[in-house]
């Protein structure tokens, strides 16, 4: 299997400045593919400043597995995921401690490591990894926020999830928590997709509207852009990220 890889972050419609950041590598092999996507908070410098962290040093840790015979994480995927988060929030915390102004922030983050068609996925935060199967989409991530808490205890419907005033409220977020991470694992096939996105995508374009352009024609540039986009047709009103792996 080969993997294609694009991947494109926009500012929306209304915010000032970007703070999601968005990385990706394959390896030469072809073996090998990292994906990450993170959406910084905590104003405008902080968010830029925490998301560009935590990228930063996943692909630091992360990327040097995938240069080719190097076998060193490939047998514990997911503790050299959580080794490089945890180096994330301890950068992000030196910085929080070290200026006033910055003390407020952190990020989300969503991590796909794909090995040998097997992908290991980490997330803090609301930032999400989708996977694209026989022609349906399906979430591979749960989002760490008050309002998902309240839909799995029943407190709410998903229709009232736009009511909700705190509905962004995250639980879990990078240099701001725990840096514990969630962890799945899904194997792939030829066809098969991974998405990333930050919540400016979801928030914008119902993901009724996505499997369309996710599966149509084109190559995996046209896609990320297409999504982002419309996205920004409907008025996003956050940044807008999207990392898209297709396995041919």
């Amino acid at each position: 299997m080969i993997p294609r890889v694009a991947g494109v972050t926009d500012v929306g419609t209304v915010r000032s400045a970007n703070q999601d950041a968005i990385d990706w590598r394959v390896s030469d092999d072809n073996s090998q593919v990292l994906l990450v996507v993170a959406d910084g908070m905590g104003g405008y410098q902080g968010g830029e400043i925490a998301s560009r962290i935590a990228v930063e040093t996943v692909m630091e840790v992360l990327g040097g597995f995938l240069v080719q015979g190097d076998e060193g994480a490939s047998d514990l995927p997911p503790d050299a995921m959580q080794a490089a988060i945890n180096l994330a929030n301890e950068r992000i915390q030196e910085c929080r401690a070290g200026n006033e102004d910055l003390a407020k922030m952190g990020t989300t983050l969503v991590i796909a490591w794909v090995i040998d068609g097997e992908a290991h996925i980490a997330h803090l935060g609301d930032s999400r990894c989708y996977l694209v199967h026989e022609g349906e989409l399906q979430c591979l991530t749960r989002d760490d926020t008050v309002v998902q808490n309240m839909l799995d205890d029943g407190s709410i419907q998903p229709d009232d999830v736009p009511n909700v005033p705190f509905r962004n409220v995250l639980t879990r977020a990078l240099g701001a928590s725990s840096s514990l991470a969630s962890f799945g694992r899904v194997i792939l096939g030829p066809g098969d997709c991974l998405l990333l996105c930050s919540d400016g995508l979801t928030g914008a374009l119902p993901e009724t509207d996505w499997l369309p352009v996710i599966s149509g024609q084109g190559a995996p540039e046209d896609k990320v852009r297409a999504l982002v986009r419309t996205s920004l047709a409907n008025q996003a009103a956050d940044n807008v990220s999207v990392v898209l792996m297709i396995l041919e």
